[in-house]
């Protein structure tokens, strides 16, 4: 009996567990345990998913972002290498115009634009501003030290004429001799940078930002405030973290990127709002709790579990119809044409077709179609080439391997209204959606461009950098098929004069003219192409020709340049010089046959112009001797070298010395006395002409005081004015200078001027000549009768005398046209109230036919020739001798 008393108590116990009031209780701990301990399961996988989700959107923020902002900075980039070009190339008061008259400006509602000349001033602008200097701005300073070719993004700062904040994108100019010219500026407001701000994607606590990579805040939005100026710590913020961060912003913790476009040295920035981006879990979290608190009541009244079969079946239903809304509504938002496409499968279980299961207004657009007319047809049916131009084939195999491609492609299909197309297609179940957009502006737009970056805008031949590939591509050929090919430089002669006389409107025209006749004298396979200035270039490859066709060939183009052409109503006629270099036996490389045409056509500008000329070896010795004189003229000005001579001036009636002209001589160490005519042409090519005839000026102004100081009569010094002079800003000033620093009164100075160079401007050497003429300095034309002088602008100089140039001085004594020619001179000069002067006197019966006709003075051998200052002296220092010699 004692052994058999547990096995009762053991069932009693089992019994009582199976009891309803005791086993349901410990199975509803059980299961409320269950349903709390897996709620906080799905709480942790969510918030772990939210944040993923988080990081993932301010990735794919990033992108957009950055994508965006690259795009706004290409495009500013573009515009200032634009005004780059056309300033360097047209010059800084001309380039805006052109730049809109071509469309080619951005628009000035959002885009302020504006060029700077190298003293900081503002010489244009687009939209119109008041005059301001930037030379203090540190972007000035920035390009005035740095020839690095990058562009500077300023602070928002504000400026004079501007009283908002703006940006300032700047690109450095280079002027012809590549030394600083300016900036050239694109303005822009802070908020343009962050206009792409979208509430529905990033919340009112998002943050667009655009630093320097000094960290310094150039454009930052949070919401709807828009800011600048702070400061952030990119090193802190590079530094790898999945947790939200704060910023000297606004300290809201955010889930925050960074990426630095180097290329403008900037730091782009995006940032969510941890309290948005996880506002969604905050709801699902209590959501889940509330879950889990239903299905425990549920639990305990035996019906919960039903009622939560049909809550979450109803949530997911729910979570369907919202994301079907939300891709409705991005995709009709969408720039973007959306085709989602089913897979029609035949009775071989191949794909047969695709049924166009739904698409957006765009792709309405785009095909002329409704959605209606859209759903009702399959892709074959409505374009049924797409199975010939592997459209279809690549729809079935993403439809078959998944993932993504795309492409551009040209469109030849008449269905699709564009030229150009850029199709991205993805992979879903069952089908794919094909994204299409039309490219074609931007297509278009590259194609200018590059054919801009090619070609000359004035011609629209070849450029110099496609004229170099165009030889090279000749040379290779050549070379492939044993063949030859002739580069030819061309310069035109005398076209400075047309320019400086008719203005460059008519030289431009000349220019145009002269490209068309050259191409029309060549085959549609040569090139021709323009250099820059007035110089072109001849790519001619050829099979079989010797030098004498060649010569032919290029003598038809002299013939075809040399024709009159009609500018403003008014005939004008020039030639050009041409070298030519043949490949191979001239060199073998584009760089040497260049060298060598080229050098083949400064041998026939020494020639007398008009002809062509071939590549010889003896003519680089020839060119070698223009550097080294060139390199030593540089020497000359450091090692005081030049030295002036002074040739009188006679009166024709009194035979007194009156003035005389200082003239410039280069005494070379080595080679001896240079001649003028040999190194003022590369002093003025090279620019050095400015420093020499500054000092031209101060000394024949201090030489003209020690003769006044040594008690001889005052007389006139004239000192000539080269084109570069005369061009200079600062002339007036460097005269009033040297002019103090010698103590010499300004009624014993007289500037002379070339008759071609006043008529370049003429109401700009009119202005000059006013402020000259106010301070009583005397001023004449030299070499009159060699330019295109109107009488109406004739009498506007405020000229005292008229110099007869040398060439109708020469045969006076046998040739009537030269007697006409000075005869006019003398009556014009007289009947202005001028004196006519003559230089080149050397025999005396020209002398006496300019007494007869009544010309004032005189200048030439049979005088004097070019004498030290001390021999000057001694002539003014006996008048009665000098008075003799004249007689």
């Amino acid at each position: 009996m004692t052994a058999g008393r547990p096995a009762p108590r053991k069932m009693r116990w089992l019994r009582l567990g199976l009891e309803t009031y005791v086993s349901l209780p410990l199975f509803m701990l059980v299961l409320l345990g269950v349903v709390w301990a897996a709620s906080f399961h799905f709480i942790g996988n969510e918030r772990v998913a939210a944040q993923a989700a988080a990081r993932e959107s301010v990735d794919e923020l990033l992108d957009t972002y950055e994508a965006h902002v690259a795009r706004n900075l290409n495009g500013i980039d573009q515009t200032l290498k634009l005004v780059k070009y056309a300033s360097e190339r047209k010059g800084p008061t001309a380039a805006l115009p052109e730049l809109a008259q071509e469309g080619l400006l951005p628009p000035a509602l959002v885009f302020a634009v504006s060029i700077a000349d190298a003293s900081g001033h503002i010489v244009a602008s687009n939209p119109a501003a008041s005059e301001q200097n930037v030379a203090g701005e540190r972007y000035f300073e920035y390009h005035r030290q740095r020839d690095n070719g990058q562009v500077y993004v300023s602070e928002a700062q504000r400026d004079v004429s501007r009283d908002d904040w703006h940006i300032h994108f700047t690109r450095r100019l280079n002027g012809p001799d590549g030394l600083f010219a300016g900036v050239a500026i694109v303005e822009v407001a802070p908020a343009y940078f962050t206009s792409g701000y979208e509430r529905s994607r990033q919340g009112d606590l998002g943050l667009l930002a655009i630093l320097g990579t000094d960290g310094v805040v150039r454009a930052a939005r949070i919401g709807e405030n828009t800011s600048w100026g702070q400061r952030l710590d990119l090193a802190a913020s590079r530094e790898a973290s999945a947790q939200p961060r704060t910023t000297t912003l606004d300290k809201v913790p955010r889930y925050t990127a960074m990426r630095t476009l180097r290329t403008y040295g900037l730091v782009v920035v995006v940032g969510l709002a941890e309290a948005e981006q996880m506002a969604a879990f905050e709801t699902g979290r209590l959501t889940h709790m509330w879950e889990a608190g239903t299905a425990s009541v549920v639990l305990i009244i035996l019906i919960a579990l039903v009622w939560l079969w049909s809550w979450q079946g109803a949530k997911a239903r729910r979570r369907v119809r919202r994301a079907q809304e939300t891709y409705a509504a991005a995709s009709e938002a969408n720039l973007d044409a959306f085709f989602v496409l089913r897979a029609v499968y035949g009775k071989d279980r191949q794909i047969a077709d695709f049924r166009i299961v739904s698409t957006n207004t765009r792709a309405e657009l785009m095909t002329a179609r409704s959605k209606e007319e859209m759903r009702n047809t399959t892709l074959l049916q409505w374009l049924p080439r797409a199975r010939d131009n592997g459209i279809f084939a690549t729809l079935c195999r993403i439809t078959a391997e998944g993932g993504v491609q795309q492409e551009e492609w040209h469109n030849d299909m008449p269905e699709i209204q564009a030229e150009w197309m850029h199709w991205q297609v993805v992979g879903v179940e069952g089908g794919v959606v094909a994204i299409l957009r039309d490219i074609t502006e931007s297509k278009r737009d590259a194609a200018r461009i590059f054919h801009m970056a090619q070609h000359d805008a004035l011609t629209g031949l070849p450029n110099r950098n496609l004229i170099g590939d165009r030889i090279e591509q000749s040379i290779l050929h050549a070379e492939r098929e044993g063949q030859e090919v002739m580069v030819a430089f061309v310069d035109l002669d005398s076209f400075k004069l047309v320019n400086d006389t008719l203005g460059h409107t008519a030289g431009d025209e000349l220019l145009k003219t002269v490209a068309s006749r050259m191409v029309e004298c060549v085959r549609k396979s040569d090139t021709v192409g323009r250099f820059g200035g007035d110089e072109f270039v001849l790519v001619l490859p050829q099979a079989d020709a010797d030098d004498a066709d060649r010569a032919m060939l290029l003598e038809k183009v002299l013939a075809a340049v040399v024709r009159p052409v009609v500018l403003d109503g008014q005939e004008v006629q020039v030639s050009c010089s041409i070298g030519a270099a043949v490949y191979p036996r001239d060199g073998g490389s584009r760089d040497t046959l260049m060298m060598n045409a080229d050098a083949a056509m400064y041998r026939a500008k020494e020639m007398g112009k008009n002809n062509c000329q071939f590549y010889a070896q003896e003519m680089n010795a020839a060119l070698e001797e223009k550097l080294a004189l060139m390199e030593g003229l540089r020497r000359a000005v450091d090692d005081n070298q030049l030295r002036l001579l002074y040739q009188p001036k006679v009166d024709l009636a009194s035979g007194q010395v009156f003035g005389v002209e200082a003239l410039l001589r280069w005494q070379h160490p080595e080679r001896g006395t240079v001649r003028p005519d040999l190194f003022i042409p590369l002093a003025e090519e090279s620019g050095m002409i400015v420093a020499i005839g500054e000092w031209v000026l101060r000394e024949a102004c201090l030489q003209a005081r020690r003769w006044q100081d040594a008690g001889l009569p005052p007389i006139s010094m004239s000192v000539n004015v080269s084109p570069r002079q005369f061009d200079d800003p600062h002339l007036v000033r460097r005269v009033a200078a040297a002019l103090a620093e010698a103590a010499l009164d300004a009624q014993w100075l007289e500037l002379e001027v070339t008759e071609s160079l006043i008529m370049r401007d003429v109401q700009q050497a009119i202005d000059k000549m006013r402020e000259l003429e106010t301070m009583s300095i005397a001023l004449s034309i030299d070499d009159f009768g060699t330019g295109y002088s109107s009488l109406a602008a004739l009498k506007s100089f405020p000229i005292s005398r008229l110099k007869i140039d040398k060439s109708f001085v020469r045969d006076l004594a046998h040739s009537t046209d030269d007697q006409a020619i000075a005869r006019a001179i003398i009556s014009l000069s007289h009947q202005l109230q001028m004196r006519v002067i003559a230089e080149g006197v050397e025999t005396e019966q020209q002398r006496d036919f300019l007494v007869e006709n009544g010309c004032d003075e005189m200048q030439g051998y049979l005088f004097s020739k070019p004498v030290p200052p001390d021999d000057i002296a001694a002539m003014l220092a006996r008048p009665s001798a000098v008075a003799d010699a004249g007689a």
